[in-house]
């Protein structure tokens, strides 16, 4: 933990914090006109209506971040962490309690707000004004950006639109912009899981430089290493739940055996392979004197590792 840590400056408090998703139209009947009387007829709160149907994502969440901390956010699809990320920035409501920022919280790839049909140069500029650089700060640092990203190594993509990148280049962009200033609260989701060796290594280095001028991150990845190079805490979400916050090894090491490894709540299940069938028997010709055939049987399916 950085030396200004030991002050224990709090920067993010969340407080009982439950998220909830309304999502419209997944009611039985949607569409049909008893479905519409229902609606007039049972008419009461929005989440009571027909076809509307509630999603619990965050429950009680609670914890306090300190300046001067990296803490990692992990856990399996779909149990709250992008989504307690974006509720820490602003971007999502909270249906009870509370979230206190000292400072503002930047959200990587949504304060730099980049546009697919201009060039990697302009979105440089625009995305580090979005981010509060003046001109002149976006001007001195658009090579150590440039370079930061490693986009130009293959050729000059950084004069070639946005929507001519491929997911990781962009997300390479969004990161070196975003980590070319000094942030209060910066709230990471999955940045360091593209790029090569070198890349991630740039990026935890520049994590480590944040963390040393008094700032706060946050990182949401499936990547444990990742976790472990970067972050010293941990909170381990799980069906919207906290579950476990402490020092990454011992959370990671309960968390690793929730999963059954490193990583593996991040790997896809393998598709099962198709059923080898039968060629239907043709009786119309005789058959010639071949050689015997041999048939190969399939190979089994292999086990997840």
């Amino acid at each position: 933990m950085a030396d200004n840590a030991a002050e224990k400056i709090p920067t993010v408090i969340a407080d009982g914090v439950d998220i909830v998703y309304r999502v419209n139209g997944t009611g039985a009947g949607r569409g049909s006109a008893t479905a519409a009387l229902n609606r007039i007829v049972r008419r009461r709160k929005t989440e009571q209506a027909a076809g509307v149907r509630t999603v619990h994502a965050v429950r009680n969440v609670s914890f306090v971040a300190y300046r001067g901390e990296a803490i990692g956010l992990i856990g399996t699809n779909g149990s709250g962490k992008s989504t307690l990320l974006k509720a820490v920035a602003g971007l999502l409501p909270v249906e009870n309690g509370r979230i206190y920022t000292g400072g503002q919280p930047s959200l990587l790839g949504v304060n730099a707000a980049l546009m697919n049909d201009l060039t990697g140069e302009r979105n440089v500029h625009l995305g580090g004004l979005a981010m509060g650089m003046s001109r002149e700060q976006v001007r001195e640092r658009y090579q150590e950006i440039v370079d930061f990203s490693g986009i130009n190594e293959k050729g000059d993509f950084i004069t070639l639109p946005m929507r001519t990148y491929s997911s990781g280049m962009a997300a390479r962009l969004r990161f070196s912009i975003a980590a070319a200033k000094d942030h209060d609260v910066l709230l990471i989701d999955e940045a360091l899981a593209t790029g090569d060796r070198s890349f991630q290594k740039r990026s935890e280095d520049r994590i480590r430089e944040l963390r040393k001028h008094a700032g706060t991150v946050f990182l949401v990845s499936h990547s444990n290493k990742s976790i472990r190079d970067t972050c010293e805490r941990v909170l381990w979400l799980e069906r919207g739940e906290l579950r476990l916050d402490g020092p990454t090894d011992e959370v990671l090491k309960e968390y690793e055996k929730f999963t059954g490894g490193p990583d593996k709540a991040r790997k896809p299940k393998p598709k099962p392979k198709p059923k080898a069938t039968a060629e239907p028997k043709t009786e119309t010709e005789p058959k010639a004197a071949t050689e015997p055939t041999t048939v190969t049987e399939p190979e089994a399916a292999t086990a997840p590792s």
